[in-house]
């Protein structure tokens, strides 16, 4: 197993499809060109002795072929946030060395100097004229080897290495797509980071099915709607908030003015019930499917499908009307089970953390070994619960990690900077629930002695030095915070009463 298996099964049948088009640039690559120039970066990457293959740019052409090359190379691919500090970027990087970085210019000069890291330039990188020479030999098929690393957050804030193997994506892949299923016209309109599980995903998708990705590199609703009119798009996929933003965009239109988008899924994030109402009113002809995975799981692992959506959307009965919050069922291969604080099963209806098993599901971390327990169960925690019918509706985080728009964040990273204010004695940082992103970013503050804290001042602080994501929109003063008996800190009470402020 090796996902260029994917791709070398697609450009045999398909030589001449367009493989993936950069809107942006207008630049295409075929299904046979993209595995011509993977066989030619692949020997580059191999000369350079790196052991990682590092992606830090915006989604364009670079990014499948990264993918592809890694795996043909026999080493990890590494994605990473390109909206990081260049200071978190270096961190990230150091853990990865000796690495070849694919990078904008910029960064590539700026980051030329670090120890193990050979940078090269996005267009350097596209130019054949740079990769003389194709790699002799073929890939490895030994489908434990490493095929992405994916940095994610937890609660303390370190990023963890999420580490998925070939059999893993491969088992994925051939659990859930039909192979070579699209027709010629079809397209699909791809516009999630290339750092997120989604974004690999929809790349080793849509190229099992032979399907042509139109690359967004910047979402818009304006230029998402652009592109997906311009090529006819007819597939997508998109977290709730870019949804909810493409509603916005489109209120008082009684049409999203998009006959060729047959299929549109998303996931990522609670899906406001107003907002997929709303699209499926835009979108009458649309099927409309919830996906909701994980990093550790190679992506999807339960699916509300197009007849759950409709059946839902018009029926008069509350419990079948409420599944169209819900992830729908498990994928064919995959089992869900909720389970209470003691680890042990629990019944319809009942709320717990979410567990998850199946040939699909990693739950492993490079440094760390696996999280899964002996019988391959991989703790999400994410809360759930499932009804009688076996549909899985989420209902939060079980631990303290704020996903607001489908990006985790972290509370502690947070609190730290608002700790380092001379006005702030002390902080805690929940989320708390918001109808556009799913979840907001609240604090919970203490102030100094004879100092008072602005509002405005400190959100103005916590954006000079974070991103505007994580910056709270919430903000409440209080006498001290909840803490128990051993000193630890009760974030559960913390967001119940920010929550009783924000309604009152």
């Amino acid at each position: 197993m090796n996902i260029m298996m994917l791709l070398e099964m697609a450009g045999g049948v398909f030589p001449d499809r367009p493989a993936f088009t950069d809107c942006s640039s207008g630049q295409s690559l075929t299904y046979a060109q993209l595995f011509e120039a993977a066989r030619y970066r692949a020997a580059s990457v191999r000369a350079s002795g790196a052991e990682r293959l590092v992606k830090l740019d915006v989604s364009n052409l670079g990014t499948p072929l990264s993918l592809f090359t890694s795996a043909w190379a026999g080493v990890p691919y590494v994605p990473l946030n390109y909206r990081l500090t260049d200071t978190e970027i270096e961190a990230l990087l150091k853990r990865v060395t000796p690495a070849y970085l694919v990078t904008q210019a910029e960064r590539a000069v700026r980051l030329g100097g670090l120890d193990g890291v050979l940078p090269v330039s996005s267009a350097a990188f596209l130019a054949d004229n740079l990769h003389p020479h194709p790699v002799a030999e073929e890939w490895s098929m030994d489908p434990d080897e490493i095929a992405v690393l994916l940095f994610t957050s937890g609660t303390t804030g370190e990023p963890k290495a999420a580490v998925l193997r070939h059999k893993h994506l491969v088992a994925y892949i051939l659990s859930s797509v039909e192979f070579a299923c699209a027709e010629e016209q079809e397209a699909a309109l791809v516009c999630v980071p290339p750092y997120h599980i989604a974004g690999i995903a929809a790349i080793l998708s849509s190229v099992y099915s032979a399907r042509h990705v139109i690359q967004l590199p910047n979402f818009t609703p304006q230029a998402w709607l652009e592109a997906a009119r311009k090529y006819a798009v007819t597939t997508a996929f998109l977290v709730p908030t870019m949804l909810a933003r493409i509603v916005d965009h489109l209120e008082g239109e009684s049409t999203a003015g998009l006959p060729h988008l047959k299929n549109l899924s998303y996931g990522g994030g609670k899906m406001p019930l107003s907002v997929i109402h709303k699209a499926m009113q835009l979108l009458p002809d649309t099927d409309f499917s919830n996906a909701y995975g994980l990093t550790e799981t190679s992506s999807t692992i339960a699916v509300l499908g197009p007849a759950e959506h409709r059946t839902a959307q018009a029926s008069d009965d509350a419990d079948v009307r409420r599944r169209l919050v819900s992830v729908g069922q498990p994928l064919p291969g995959v089992e869900i089970e909720i389970r209470n604080d003691q680890g042990e099963p629990l019944g319809p209806g009942e709320r717990g953390e979410i567990y998850v098993r199946g040939e699909q599901v990693s739950g492993e971390y490079e440094g760390r070994g696996s999280a899964t327990d002996a019988d391959g169960w991989f703790a999400t925690r994410d809360a759930g619960s499932i009804d009688e019918q076996g549909y899985l509706f989420l209902e939060g985080r079980a631990d303290d990690v704020i996903v607001r728009g489908g990006e985790n964040l972290s509370p502690g990273e947070i609190e730290d900077v608002l700790l380092a204010h001379p006005a702030v004695l002390d902080a805690a940082v929940v989320g708390v629930p918001d109808e556009q992103w799913g979840e907001g970013v609240a604090a919970a503050l203490v102030a100094r002695k004879g100092m008072q804290i602005d509002g405005v001042e400190l959100q103005a602080y916590v954006k000079e030095q974070l991103r505007s994501s994580r910056v709270p929109q919430m903000i409440a003063v209080w006498d001290e915070l909840p803490y128990n008996e051993t000193g630890k800190l009760l974030r559960r009470v913390v967001k119940a009463r920010l929550i009783d402020q924000s309604v009152d």
